[in-house]
């Protein structure tokens, strides 16, 4: 790996070379409400001067959504320097060269894994007003209109993948329970991040909004939290935001612009 003065993403302009950002609850609303276009726009500027000037983190995405909606955000928000990382963890997308990298460690036998659980979610939570998101290939993520039912259910879930040694880690975020391959976290994902780009963690910073981003905390130099972030992370956090959601990922942008260490 090149030390950070041969790498081609350093800057000694910049507190930090790269910033990992959550996507529900941080870019965008955690409800499936319009983007606020205006910010993200003031986000994609961001990353436009990043890049030119050298002189801020590129900001890229850490998010447990689909690939190809990750994709996508990443293209609005200009940044065609750096990775994502999306399904929590299970694929890399290059925006440098197209390329997309799912976890070597995933295996066919893991992926049949995934498809049982999928039918036994078909089976018996569909018909209880469960709903799965779509676009998924090595995770499961449930939704259920009431947060009190899908929470509610996070046990059975777990419980019926113990019993039929489905390799899963269940876990609930505001209006979601995650699945996902035991192995495969945000924070392997990250370790992948910093092999193909070559920036080290004591150059890298994130933001998140839940206790699953912890995953992003313990790969990153400086964490924060936008104002709407569950208190559990907020404890972890070097600076929270008085902001919700895309304005606070602008606050905590500006405060980058004039950090100093603690």
């Amino acid at each position: 790996m090149p030390t950070p003065l041969d790498n081609p993403h350093h800057s000694p302009a910049r507190p930090f070379d790269a910033l990992l950002c959550d996507v529900d609850g941080c870019l965008t609303p955690e409800h499936h409400k319009p983007f606020d276009a205006g910010r993200l726009l003031e986000v994609r500027r961001h990353n436009e001067l990043a890049i030119a000037d050298r002189d801020r983190p590129v900001v890229t995405l850490c998010t447990g959504r689909p690939v190809g909606f990750v994709e996508s955000l990443c293209r609005l928000i200009g940044n065609d320097q750096l990775p994502i990382c999306a399904e929590n963890g299970v694929w890399l997308w290059d925006p440098t060269d197209n390329s997309f990298h799912r976890d070597p460690n995933i295996t066919e036998a893991h992926i049949e894994a995934v498809h049982a659980a999928e039918r036994w979610v078909r089976t018996e939570l569909t018909p209880k007003g469960f709903l799965t998101q779509p676009g998924k290939t090595c995770s499961l993520s449930l939704y259920h209109p009431d947060p009190d039912t899908l929470h509610a259910a996070a046990d059975t879930v777990r419980k019926r993948f113990e019993r039929e040694s489905w390799p899963f880690r269940v876990s609930a975020t505001w209006l979601w329970i995650n699945c996902d391959l035991e192995f495969v976290s945000k924070a392997t994902a990250i370790d992948r991040f910093i092999e193909r780009t070559g920036i080290p963690t004591e150059r890298l910073c994130g933001i998140g909004d839940t206790g699953h981003d912890k995953f992003i905390r313990d790969r990153v130099a400086w964490f924060a939290c936008p104002a709407n972030a569950q208190d559990g992370i907020k404890q972890h956090a070097d600076y929270i935001s008085e902001h919700d959601e895309t304005e606070g990922v602008l606050d905590i942008l500006a405060r980058l612009r004039s950090f100093e260490p603690a």
